[in-house]
């Protein structure tokens, strides 16, 4: 992990590679281009400890392990829970804060034991806990938590068995706090709670007034799915002082959405939040904590704007917001300082987990040779090569619209049998020629009308990448939501085309064709020309959801995965700790009840008929059928081709 050498004009080409793919803004000293134009990432934002990502594909190579590849670094998630923990610490600092902050993972985010193992022990100085949606997740919980001292804290709808779990876990000195989200809930706590003989931990979640802006803006106001009204609140209140349970309710929760992009929606959030704390200890409630839920987001496209895909403030400001408004709220209302609970998810996760596809292949629309135009043509035909003739940047315009002319004249002319298949495809294939003829003219002049521009977008290329979309990239399929995609590497050459990105499923939704940008949403991506060598491309933070969302659209199920960790006694640097195989063909199918047994019986049976019948000769079908059980091992995802 040697200094990089400055090559002469790599600064220049580093530099018009950030503002291509805007590394420095959703980076955010996690990644960087080091001067050889390679992707590195740096863990715990220490550039002298940086890891060029290509070196992590070629070791995966190396042990077997081919595109697409899922790298997660182990130490960016250490490196993230810490700092958390420290903005709240330094805003309680700053502000007066008298209580404690406690932050949660939520399960939902990422359920995977190597990432929760990684928080729980990064999180360990801090208490820092878990948050619980389900039952699946609950158990996974009660297993993994061992710090008596931080919270199991459980959301979502719970039935009898949910609850009954998490009283066990009350009954082993855990902190597991009920929160709930019904009135029916809060009789249920109270009937288990008697029955089994144990003190719960009780939370409400408040539905509030406020909402967010972005994506996942719906999950607050007062039409939220989950949470009580005031006047229920207050009914649940009555009802646990009445029956025994009055100093069980211990957390007070809100929610108002995911990845909120707008720090005025937390602040007016937690203001409210802040309040409702305030009455309920002035109405006699001795309630211990205010979880302001999840909602901390990311900067998927650096633009540290309100758009959807980014955030306008810093960890710190978040921490600042949230801490500061408590404060000012409970000095108001002369109430003590609650503690601090956050559920921040995606903030902790995302940065740390990428994707490494390879690309196979180019769909292109001016890919054909043009054709040789004679007088014998077709009319059309050199009327095509007139327009080409003509072009120059007083005739742009002109010439465009002659082509979108004749183009339409030789569609009605095919469809009317007047024009054979040889003439049809010299008309497309000048077309297209031209088209980015004119294209590339509007680009040197300063301003491109909207018909071009779109045009433009028309003519980008479609590289063909080894992965699904469905399955890695489910949140970009299913919300639009954005992702930084970028070359791994030969990002000291300037890119010359423009493309969108086509997975290998037989969906026409297998498809990139939206991507980051500073100002807006572009359409298509600056890439390299390829080669003869492999040409990588990086999809990245793609730890929040991403990893547990993905389907099985055609098969192809999981990616190779490894787990990276930083060391210093370690040549490199580095090393690669954890290497999970991607699912095999065996794996996804017996996931859908195709069973080993039954296909190899099944294909033996048909291979013994085709011997029988003199189809195939018994060696060639004994050699079938050994290829299809070997094939049954398969990595799910396209193999390189052999040249």
């Amino acid at each position: 992990m040697g200094k990089d050498v400055t090559v002469p004009g790599a600064l220049n080409m580093r530099e018009m590679a950030n503002g291509i793919y805007n590394i420095e803004g959703w980076g955010i000293g996690y990644f960087d281009i080091d001067d050889q134009g390679f992707m590195r990432v740096s863990p715990s934002q220490d550039p002298e400890q940086s890891i060029r990502i290509i070196d992590i594909v070629q070791e995966a190579y190396d042990e077997g392990l081919r595109p697409p590849l899922q790298i997660r670094f182990q130490d960016l998630l250490r490196h993230r829970v810490i700092s958390l923990n420290q903005a709240f610490a330094a805003a309680g600092e700053s502000f007066g804060y008298k209580g404690s902050y406690s932050g949660v993972f939520p399960l939902k985010v990422n359920q995977l034991r190597e990432v929760v193992e990684e928080i729980i022990d990064a999180g360990e100085p801090f208490n820092f806990g878990l948050e619980a949606g389900s039952k699946p997740e609950l158990l996974a919980a009660l297993s993994m938590h061992t710090n008596y001292d931080s919270l199991i804290v459980c959301n979502g709808y719970k039935d009898e068995y949910f609850i009954r779990h998490a009283l066990h876990g009350t009954r082993l000195g855990k902190k597991v706090v009920l929160v709930a989200e019904k009135m029916g809930e809060i009789r249920t706590i109270i009937e288990m709670a008697s029955a089994m003989g144990v003190e719960p931990l009780i939370g409400m979640r408040i539905r509030l007034n406020a909402k967010a802006s972005g994506q996942w803006g719906a999950s607050g106001g007062s039409s939220a799915k989950f949470g009580l009204s005031t006047a229920e609140i207050l009914e649940a209140v009555n009802l646990l002082q009445e029956s025994g349970f009055g100093s069980s309710f211990k957390l007070l929760h809100f929610h108002i959405g995911s990845q909120i992009p707008e720090i005025r929606d937390i602040n007016r959030a937690v203001r409210e939040g802040a309040r409702y704390y305030a009455k309920l200890r002035q109405y006699g409630c001795n309630v211990e904590y205010i979880d302001v839920g999840g909602g901390l987001g990311v900067d998927y496209d650096g633009s540290a704007s309100v758009f959807s895909s980014s955030i306008n403030y810093s960890l710190q400001e978040y921490a600042n917001d949230i801490v500061s408004s408590i404060v000012d709220v409970c000095g108001e209302e002369k109430v003590p300082h609650p503690n601090i609970i956050s559920e921040s998810g995606r903030a902790l996760v995302a940065h740390h987990s990428m994707i490494v596809v390879d690309v196979f292949g180019t769909i292109e629309k001016a890919g054909v040779a043009p054709p040789k135009v004679t007088n014998k043509s077709h009319k059309l035909v050199r009327r095509m090569q007139d327009i080409s003739r003509r072009l120059s940047p007083d005739t742009l315009t002109e010439c465009y619209h002659d082509l979108l002319s004749i183009h339409e004249r030789t569609q009605s002319m095919f469809l009317l049998g007047m024009m054979d298949l040889e003439s049809k495809g010299a008309v497309e294939t000048l077309f297209w020629k031209i088209a980015a003829e004119i294209v590339a003219q509007y680009e040197k002049e300063p301003f491109m009308p909207e018909e071009i521009a779109e045009l433009k977008i028309t003519l980008a290329e479609q590289y063909i990448c080894n992965f699904s979309v469905f399955q890695s990239l489910p949140d970009y399929w299913a919300l639009g939501q954005l992702f930084p995609i970028v070359p791994i590497h030969r990002l000291d050459e300037e890119p010359t085309h423009e493309a969108t990105i086509a997975d290998i499923t037989c969906d026409s939704d297998g498809k990139v064709n939206k991507f980051i940008d500073l100002k807006d949403v572009k359409e298509s991506l600056p890439l390299h020309s390829l080669t003869d060598e492999p040409y990588f491309i990086g999809l990245f933070m793609t730890g929040a959801y991403q990893d547990v969302m993905g389907d099985l659209h055609n098969l192809f199920g999981r990616a190779n995965e490894v787990h990276v960790y930083l060391d210093p006694d370690e040549e490199q640097g580095w090393y690669i700790e954890e290497k999970v195989r991607g699912s095999s063909i065996l794996e996804v199918l017996e996931m859908n009840q195709y069973h080993r047994n039954q296909l190899v019986k099944d294909m033996k049976r048909q291979v013994d008929k085709a011997i029988k019948a003199d189809v195939i000769k018994p060696s060639a079908g004994i050699k079938l059928l050994n290829a299809y059980e070997k094939a049954l091992k398969d990595y799910t995802y396209v193999s390189p081709v052999k040249k």
